[in-house]
């Protein structure tokens, strides 16, 4: 069994039955695995909610990559078509971010998350024209996915779009 299919049986139960739910029995289960063959790749419950933060900060790392071109402003753009390709994509990843989110409540568990905000955040001063509007736009597409995050239905596809493409001429400014 594979690391991933193990995270993916976690997520789902997240996603779905929320943290209470997710144990190490019922994630060996999901995942049609012994509980030792969890244990193999993840010891301890701890350990499964740090490879699921880990695994969700790599997955936005590489969206923010592929959007990033390197031109001036880029950074900003590349991260509100990563956060609205999050928002708005098929699988709704939103949902699997809130979850895992809320299951690393241990503050060494959220430490990496944190710390991938704050690089997120952090704007390198000579990559944008305008580093207060960048700043603004990503905390933008932040709010926008804390909100989503809590009422999915408050926006529709059209004012998601209008919400994105806002954001990104902003981000061109």
């Amino acid at each position: 069994m594979k690391k991933d299919a193990l995270l993916d049986a976690a997520e789902a139960l997240l996603s779905e039955q929320g943290t209470q739910a997710l144990t190490l029995t019922a994630v060996a289960d999901r995942a049609g695995v012994s509980k030792g063959g969890l244990l193999y790749h993840f010891p301890t419950k701890e350990a499964l909610i740090k490879g699921l933060v880990a695994r969700v900060i790599e997955e936005f790392d590489a969206l923010v990559a592929g959007y990033d071109d390197g031109t001036p402003g880029s950074y900003a753009r590349a991260y509100v078509e990563a956060t609205f390709e999050i928002l708005t994509g098929e699988a709704r990843a939103y949902r699997r971010w809130s979850a895992i989110t809320a299951a690393a409540t241990d503050p060494e568990v959220a430490a990496p998350l944190n710390e991938a905000m704050r690089r997120w955040h952090a704007s390198p001063p000579g990559d944008e024209p305008d580093p207060v509007t960048a700043m603004v736009v990503r905390l933008a597409a932040e709010g926008l996915w804390e909100v989503v995050s809590h009422a999915p239905e408050l926006y529709d596809a059209a004012q998601l779009d209008a919400l994105k493409q806002r954001l990104l001429a902003l981000s061109r400014r």
